[in-house]
């Protein structure tokens, strides 16, 4: 009995998923791409002696990203880019 209650949520769960990311994509699409600049912070981590670390201020950057909820057209969601606008690189 609750075997197929677990099935059946999980069941519904996926489906709710697809049926977002499914409208999301139509939406993203149907508004002709939309896609936004948002201007990040880069920074580049050097390792030094003794376990720790350098951080050097490499400038700012212009980032395209995607209005939507999930990754579109190979670019990020433009909440997730704003939530990550500092960018660190590691050498």
């Amino acid at each position: 009995m609750i075997r197929r209650w677990l099935q059946r949520v999980v069941v519904i769960l996926i489906a709710g998923f697809v049926a977002v990311y499914v409208g999301d994509w139509a939406v993203y699409h149907l508004r002709g791409t939309p896609n936004a600049q948002i201007t990040v912070n880069r920074y580049l981590s050097v390792p030094l002696k003794g376990n720790k670390q350098e951080y050097d201020y490499l400038g700012t950057m212009t980032v395209t990203c995607a209005r939507s909820l999930f990754p579109q057209g190979a670019l990020s969601p433009c909440w997730q880019v704003r939530r990550n606008a500092d960018q660190g690189l590691k050498i």
